[in-house]
C-alpha cells in the first residue's frame, strides 16, 4: 500500500474546491505508476521521488493547477501550454485538461527509466553550464581604478565573479555617501589582491 505523507493531505485539504479532486486523481496515479514513489514536499509544494530523485510535482493556484516532470522536456517533449504556467499542461482546471491516464501513466513510466539511467534535465545543464556574461564596470569604478594603478592591476586579475561582487556591492549602496566609503574599502582591498568576500574565503 502506497505511504502517504500527512503534509500531502493537507496541502490538498487547504487547496481550492476545484483542485483537490485533480491533485488527489495525480497523487493516485503518481502510486500506480511507480509502486515505489515517495512524497514529500519541495518549494511548499507536494513532490514524488523515485530512487531519490524528483518524478513529477503538482501545486494548486487560485484559479488553476499546475503539475510538472522534473526531465519535462525529455518526457514530454517541447510543449506550448508550458509557456502559460508551470510544468508542461499549462493551467490545469479540470482533469479534461490533462493527457488521458494512460499517456500520464506512461509519462511516469519514461521518468523512471530515465532516472534509472541517470539522466539530467538538459534546461538545467545548460543553466549551470552557461557562464555568466562579464559584469559591467560602472564609470565610477572605472575612474577610481585609473586613478590607483595599483587597484586597477589588482581588479584584471580578479576573477570574474569576484569582480561581479564587487559591482553588485557598490551598486546596493543606498546613498552616494555609503558607495564612496564603499569604493574606498573596495580600492584598498583590490589592491591587496583580495576579494570583496575574502574574509570568509578559506586559506
Amino acid at each position: 500500500m502506497a505511504k502517504h505523507d500527512p503534509r500531502i493531505d493537507a496541502k490538498i485539504g487547504k487547496s481550492p474546491e476545484f483542485a483537490r479532486p485533480i491533485l488527489s486523481h495525480l497523487r493516485k496515479l503518481a502510486h500506480q505508476g511507480c509502486p515505489q514513489a515517495e512524497e514529500t514536499l519541495k518549494w511548499g509544494m507536494p513532490h514524488f521521488l523515485y530512487k531519490g530523485k524528483i518524478l513529477f510535482g503538482m501545486g494548486s493556484f487560485k484559479e488553476h493547477i499546475a503539475m510538472g516532470f522534473w526531465l519535462g522536456s525529455l518526457i514530454v517533449g517541447d510543449s506550448a501550454a508550458a509557456e502559460k504556467a508551470m510544468g508542461q499542461f499549462g493551467r490545469v482546471t479540470a482533469r479534461k485538461d490533462l493527457p488521458p491516464d494512460k499517456v500520464l501513466l506512461g509519462f511516469i513510466n519514461k521518468a523512471m527509466q530515465l532516472i534509472d539511467a541517470g539522466a539530467t534535465s538538459p534546461s538545467r545543464a545548460q543553466a549551470r553550464a552557461k557562464p555568466k556574461p562579464p559584469a559591467k564596470v560602472p564609470a565610477y569604478l572605472t575612474a577610481a581604478l585609473r586613478r590607483d594603478a595599483l587597484a586597477g592591476k589588482g581588479f584584471k586579475s580578479l576573477s570574474p565573479s569576484k569582480q561581479r561582487e564587487y559591482i553588485e556591492w557598490l551598486e546596493e549602496a543606498k546613498t552616494p555617501e555609503t558607495r564612496e566609503k564603499r569604493l574606498a574599502q573596495a580600492l584598498e582591498w583590490i589592491a591587496e589582491g583580495k576579494g570583496r568576500n575574502w574574509k570568509y574565503e578559506k586559506k
